[in-house]
């Protein structure tokens, strides 16, 4: 893949991260601080409106201060008029990276605790995110979660003014009924959300994705949530509420939410508490026998920390073995509490520097960068280049890039994409079709931004529809009748 075409004073470029339908993102060294950072940068400056929603956002973010909020360091414009965003840079990837998969239970009410901490300071600024879903929510280093992407981000009192062309906002498979239907939202909505997105970490899937756009719609509206299994079902009253088709049935607000989620740990760490083993001899009664009565706490103490390392090496040895069987069987991520990650963490919550634990994670996450390119290649093969969104060939590609940016064979990938849709755009030119071929060349830039062939066909894309159109369609043969054609073909 070619460098990024783009420069931004004060920063150096490494290579793009993402791309939307309006903007991308850039991944760049900050030269004053010399820190990393995103630099979310306007595809257009053309479009006023977008450029102040673009604008609204920075401030809109600038104006949240919260660990589990994406931090805006700067809002600018380039030297072509575009504007941008320098935001902190979040290393550790985004929720969709475990899509299919069932986390730990404890991990995932960890994730909807942080975010809704996060979302309940948004609704007291009056202000509803709309938008909530696995590509928003991004990890640091340490797996907090943290909450991005205000593009939509609406006044509570202005927004109808998005709703009323009749097109819903948002991500269809994570919006509310009330968003399906473009009527006016609130913080109940950004809860049904992030509801769908807890019932997606516990089963590993996401039960309202239909067929199509209207199907999915459709099930937001109508479908109601399967149960959750038997092992879950504590937590089967707070979906419940989260999930309600009726705002009224929701949680009335997020800090109610944290409460109650509040309320389960508590319930929890009852249920978990311990009450002594053993009770305390009674003391003795004479005095002679306290230096006696040391000396065997002592040697007791001795025995009993030389007991627990025995101990501790065992348990330690046990998850490694576990470990390494989850890693041989392919088992890396998945079942909750039984899978490759699962034990490596473990040990290393034990044992810090564990180094076979260290690399067993390096190990895991190579498995999952194969799982990822074999994927990628399937949907290569089926010709599912960059749709659906989350299921297509550049996606698996990207999330392989998103851990190790310079994997040759996602690189190599990314264009074999590119290369395809220019195939497709040349036919398309061949036939005549010129509306296809344009939208063929804007897919594939999709893709690949900065390949420059497609850069060339988009640019000479008017020209060549020009020529074309003063250019007469080469005569066709005149068809011969076929009985004369046959009568010829028995005399000649």
């Amino acid at each position: 893949m070619s460098q990024p075409s783009i420069s931004v004073p004060g920063y150096s470029i490494h290579h793009r991260l993402g791309k939307g339908g309006m903007a991308e993102v850039y991944l760049a060294t900050e030269q004053a601080l010399q820190r990393q950072v995103a630099l979310k940068v306007l595809l257009h400056r053309e479009d006023a409106a977008f450029t102040q929603r673009f604008i609204k956002e920075g401030h809109t973010v600038a104006s949240l201060q919260h660990p589990s909020i994406i931090t805006i360091y700067r809002i600018d414009q380039l030297d072509d008029g575009r504007h941008f965003l320098a935001m902190e840079y979040l290393a550790g990837g985004d929720l969709a990276q475990y899509k299919g998969q069932r986390l730990e239970p404890a991990r995932a009410l960890r994730i909807v605790r942080q975010i809704a901490s996060a979302l309940a300071l948004v609704h007291d600024k009056g202000l509803v995110h709309r938008d909530i879903k696995p590509g928003n929510i991004l990890f640091r280093d340490d797996g907090t979660a943290v909450l991005s992407d205000f593009g939509v981000a609406k006044e509570l009192q202005l927004d109808s003014e998005l709703t009323q062309s009749g097109i819903a906002v948002g991500s269809p498979a994570y919006s509310s009924p009330e968003q399906a239907q473009c009527q006016a939202l609130d913080a109940r909505s950004d809860i049904y959300s992030l509801g769908v997105i807890l019932l997606e970490m516990l089963s590993g899937h996401n039960p309202f994705r239909g067929g199509n756009y209207t199907q999915t719609l459709m099930n937001q509206l109508q479908l109601q949530a399967p149960p959750l299994p038997e092992p879950l079902g504590e937590l089967q009253w707070l979906l419940d509420r989260m999930l309600a088709k009726d705002p009224e049935d929701r949680f009335a607000d997020c800090h109610v939410l944290l409460a109650s989620l509040d309320e389960l740990q508590d319930a929890d760490q009852d249920q978990t508490r311990l009450s002594p083993a053993v009770s305390l001899p009674p003391r003795p009664s004479r005095r002679r026998w306290l230096p006696w009565a040391v000396l065997g706490l002592v040697l007791l103490g001795v025995g009993s920390a030389g007991g627990y390392y025995w101990q501790l090496q065992q348990r330690i040895a046990g998850l490694l073995v576990l470990a390494e069987t989850r890693l041989s069987e392919g088992r890396l991520l998945t079942p909750a509490q039984d899978n490759a990650d699962y034990y490596f963490r473990q040990t290393l919550a034990l044992d810090a520097g564990n180094q076979q634990a260290s690399d067993g994670l390096q190990r895991v996450l190579q498995a999952r960068i194969q799982q990822y390119l074999d994927l990628a290649e399937q949907r290569l093969g089926e010709g599912l280049l960059i749709l659906p969104e989350d299921d297509s060939a550049v996606h698996y590609f990207r999330q392989v890039l998103g851990w190790e940016p310079d994997n040759l064979l996602a690189l190599a990938g990314i264009n074999r994409v590119a290369q395809r849709f220019i195939e497709q755009s040349e036919a398309a030119y061949a036939r005549r079709e010129y509306n296809l071929a344009l939208e063929q060349v804007k897919q594939g830039l999709e893709a690949e931004p900065d390949n420059e062939r497609l850069l060339a066909l988009y640019d000479s894309h008017e020209q060549r529809v020009r020529q074309a159109a003063t250019r007469p369609r080469s005569a066709q043969p005149a068809q011969q009748n076929p009985i004369k054609r046959l009568l010829n073909n028995l005399f000649d």
